[in-house]
């Protein structure tokens, strides 16, 4: 297929590299039909079920897109704030806080984000970021542990772009950041600052979103990514091991996914006598359904009707100062060589 001609890039003193901050993306608003849209695009990608597409199609379309929307919807609104998706809020700022970051530290970048599912679309921006002058574009998703499912999907995306583009951009990605000292001491002041408030609970609970069991089988990272993310915190935030609990939400289907199971295991642990509890999400980088609904609201109430009586939510990184410092430092480790530098200007004798 013939490439379409494309528009020369702008001149001038724009930057020439910049940063494509991608994460997994919310519906345009917290009702059914926006949800199923949402849904459909991201239950679509082969990269989120594997399985053959026939069956996988027939379940989705007869089954799922007929129910889930409805439901997802009142799950969504009870988060939603007037500035729209927490996710895409949080995602929004991050990126200007990276660039401006970057700024202080003398990096003159193009920071912009999008969203795999939903808008603004990858395509979408890196369209916009090749127009304004892009030669070099850093991709990062924000997922600190590498699946196929969300990370390798972000590349999936870019490179669909790239095949209809006749001059590409230098591509670089940064596929994971799991045991990053920055990432981790940025979780551990998150920890701390928490505790400074409200002291420790007798258990801190780490849940990570969930994936299919097979997925591990198969030679995804994933779960011995979130293993050592869980080790690293606890070890610099002095938890004893037989204080903490590592554990996988947000599950699809019948099939057998990473265990132990979130809120199971909330509802045994109170069960066997755990009043209080702290719980972080480390696999989040901002705060989104999965963490404020999921967690802080369904998980809590069945966390206190076994007979817990304190459950801690300790929100994500977010706009956290040690986090963005961390970010722009990661993002500087995966720039070097390329000009990020502002031009110098005047004239030398």
């Amino acid at each position: 297929m013939p490439y379409a001609r494309e528009p020369a890039p702008a001149s001038g003193s724009a930057p020439t590299t910049a940063i494509l901050v991608c994460n997994l993306g919310t519906p345009d608003a917290p009702t059914a039909s926006a949800v199923r849209r949402y849904l459909s695009e991201f239950l679509h990608d082969p990269r989120v079920v594997e399985i053959p597409r026939w069956i996988w199609c027939f379940i989705l379309h007869g089954i799922i897109l007929r129910t889930r929307p409805a439901q997802s919807a009142k799950r969504y609104a009870s988060v939603w704030t007037p500035e729209g998706s927490p996710l895409t809020s949080w995602t929004d700022k991050q990126a200007k806080l990276l660039a401006g970051y970057l700024g202080q530290r003398g990096h003159r970048v193009t920071v912009r984000f999008a969203m795999r599912y939903g808008a603004p679309s990858i395509a979408s921006v890196l369209d916009e970021l090749k127009a304004g002058g892009a030669q070099r574009v850093l991709v990062l998703p924000m997922y600190p542990q590498y699946c196929a499912a969300t990370t390798g999907s972000v590349s999936d995306a870019v490179y669909k772009w790239g095949k209809r583009v006749r001059s590409l951009p230098e591509l670089r990605f940064i596929n994971r950041f799991h045991d990053d000292p920055r990432y981790i001491d940025a979780l551990v002041k998150r920890l701390m600052d928490h505790w400074m408030t409200h002291g420790r609970a007798e258990k801190l609970l780490m849940s990570f979103h969930g994936m299919p069991k097979r997925t591990q089988a198969l030679g995804d990272p994933y779960f011995d990514e979130c293993m050592e993310t869980a080790r690293l915190v606890a070890l610099r935030a002095d938890v004893k091991p037989e204080n903490l609990v590592v554990t996988f939400q947000s599950r699809l289907g019948r099939a057998e996914w990473l265990q132990p199971y979130t809120e199971p295991t909330l509802v045994k642990l109170a069960q066997q006598g755990v009043k209080k509890i702290d719980v972080i999400c480390p696999g989040f980088v901002a705060d989104n359904l999965e963490t404020l609904e999921e967690i802080n609201q369904e998980a809590r109430e069945a966390f206190l009707k076994a007979g817990g009586t304190e459950f801690n939510y300790v929100p994500c990184l977010n706009d956290q100062h040690e986090w963005m410092a961390a970010l722009s430092s990661l993002a500087l480790q995966h720039l070097q060589g390329w000009e990020t530098r502002a031009p110098e200007t005047g004239t030398h004798s």
